[in-house]
């Protein structure tokens, strides 16, 4: 069972590291980076804050009176907001060309892209909101995993990409080995039902609605533990360089048609994969993992052998500019 659930978190980290790869160069077209020049070692730091910031108040607005509701809802507002942008641009790619309503001259025009969007964003915001089963966070999360990859690594160069992953790699270990209040944050968001953290159960019959926090899973025996959770930033910030070293490094041939820019990428995913089963053994063994320093740490180490294999150049492809 636990083995079950080990590779479906796998499918999913793996799928949402291949959603972004094909969303990145179209996203970059769309002008959707975040960031004017991908360079710039220093943007990287709004993201961190960020992710410092945030959890400190979902776990100090948790503790209020009526603050779990309340969060979720405005958890879910924004992550359906997201979806919108996300999607409208996904779609944008596969659905006919806007045109004129009536006269071009009354400028008004019409786009196949947004209301489907709009649509699927209200759907998912309606179905997080009746019934979160684990397959209805499962699918937001992997869809807004697999968008906000493509965003970080076409807005982040190499270099903004490693001080990320280094950052949060220690962060995450300091977070759930020293203050341990990224565990708190997990029992918090596993009573919301929020596609924050990603849920793989033993079985499709799992009620996630029904299901107790993690604190309560974690009580359990490990043989008696119904499902196995992934934090979603687990997915994303190692992603960040996979997409990174694919957009911005250059396309050298290396065979079969195959760039530099590509094997380096896939070098980060096949190295955070590595992590990832070091990561599983240890959550095989009963007790909650950081993420991050085996991901991020296999995904900087993989990166390193395939950039070095292709490129030659002991940079790693790092250049930064203010």
């Amino acid at each position: 069972m636990r083995g079950i659930r080990s590779f479906g978190l796998l499918g999913l980290y793996v799928g949402a590291q291949l959603v972004a790869l094909l969303l990145a160069a179209p996203f970059k077209s769309a002008g959707l980076a975040s960031t004017s020049n991908p360079n710039n070692p220093t943007d990287p730091l709004y993201i961190i804050a960020l992710i410092i910031i945030v959890p400190i108040f979902i776990i100090w607005f948790a503790a209020k009176r009526g603050g779990l509701a309340a969060l979720r809802a405005l958890i879910l507002v924004g992550i359906s907001a997201s979806l919108f942008v996300t999607l409208q641009a996904t779609l944008a790619l596969v659905t006919p060309a806007p045109f004129f309503l009536g006269n071009p001259a009354a400028g008004v025009i019409a786009e196949w892209s947004i209301p489907l969007a709009g649509s699927i964003a209200v759907a998912l915001l309606l179905a997080l909101t009746i019934e979160p089963q684990w397959y209805i966070v499962d699918l937001v999360g992997f869809v807004a995993a697999g968008s906000l990859i493509a965003l970080l690594g076409i807005s982040f160069g190499i270099f903004p990409s490693f001080i990320l992953l280094i950052a949060l790699l220690v962060y995450d270990a300091v977070a759930v080995y020293g203050t341990k209040h990224m565990l708190t944050l997990a029992d918090a968001v596993t009573e919301m039902k929020v596609p924050i953290l990603m849920v793989m159960p033993g079985s499709a019959g799992f009620d996630y609605t029904q299901s107790g926090s993690l604190k309560e899973q974690q009580a359990k025996p490990r043989e008696e533990r119904e499902a196995m959770f992934m934090g979603l930033g687990d997915v994303v910030i190692p992603g960040t360089l996979v997409v990174s070293a694919f957009i911005w490094l250059p396309p050298k041939l290396v065979a079969f048609g195959i760039g530099g820019n590509l094997v380096a990428a896939f070098g980060a995913l096949l190295g955070s994969l590595v992590g990832y089963l070091f990561l599983i053994r240890l959550v095989n063994k009963g007790n909650a993992q950081a993420g991050l320093p085996f991901l991020n740490g296999g995904a900087l180490a993989g990166y390193a052998i395939a950039y070095l294999a292709v490129f030659h150049n002991p940079s790693l492809g790092i250049s930064f500019a203010f």
